[in-house]
């Protein structure tokens, strides 16, 4: 059955190490640009909070101009994407070939716990910035940023599943932004760690 190149994608048939996100290539001017940008923006956000910057501010704390910036990112949900790119990469890396349980050498169950652990950790620590992105446009979040990577990874440590793939957007929903932030308040960190944990357990 063809997918929607819109919406979720199957990626059983690519290599986990193909779907990595890949680091910019540019201009040495531009990627100066992007630099200044992204330390402003960064700046900015933990200053005030990510709703409250505009790109005008962004513009101005970076020294470029709002036709650099608009080109550039297009927009602020954009702009948080570029934001975490990098550090999309580094848990891109440590499950690839950092050391168990998060990376290789592990049973997968450890791993795909592991996995579901880090991924909160790195949510509660950008969760403004993760869920603009991903709640920009209708089904962002299966477009803007890792999502395929993650989706792989997880179908890869559920081998005994009926339907890995699908069983991995089911977990996946649960660390959606939106979800974590809605629910965190009445929750709380400790108690949705460990339904997520259940959750991985009756999936295997």
């Amino acid at each position: 059955m063809a997918h929607d190149s819109n919406g979720p994608q199957s990626a059983s048939a690519i290599p986990l190490e193909l779907l990595r996100t890949p680091p910019p290539k540019e201009r040495a001017d531009a990627a100066r640009n992007r630099v200044a940008v992204l330390e402003a923006a960064a700046r900015l956000f933990a200053e005030h909070g990510v709703e409250a910057v505009s790109m005008d501010q962004v513009a101005a704390a970076a020294g470029v101009g709002k036709g650099t910036l608009f080109r550039r990112f297009g927009d602020k949900s954009g702009l948080a994407a570029a934001l975490l790119d990098a550090r999309e990469r580094v848990l891109q890396e440590e499950i690839l070939s950092g050391p168990p349980p998060l990376g290789p050498g592990a049973p997968a169950g450890e791993r795909l716990a592991a996995f579901l652990d880090a991924y909160f950790d790195y949510l509660l620590e950008h969760l403004a910035l993760v869920r603009m992105s991903e709640t920009a446009t209708p089904g962002a979040r299966y477009r803007i940023g890792a999502y395929r990577f993650w989706h792989r990874h997880v179908a890869i440590m559920l081998p005994g599943a009926p339907d890995p793939e699908h069983t991995a957007h089911a977990l996946l929903a649960a660390l959606a932004a939106d979800h974590v932030a809605a629910l965190l308040p009445e929750l709380g960190e400790q108690r949705m760690r460990a339904g997520l944990l259940r959750l991985a357990r009756a999936a295997m």
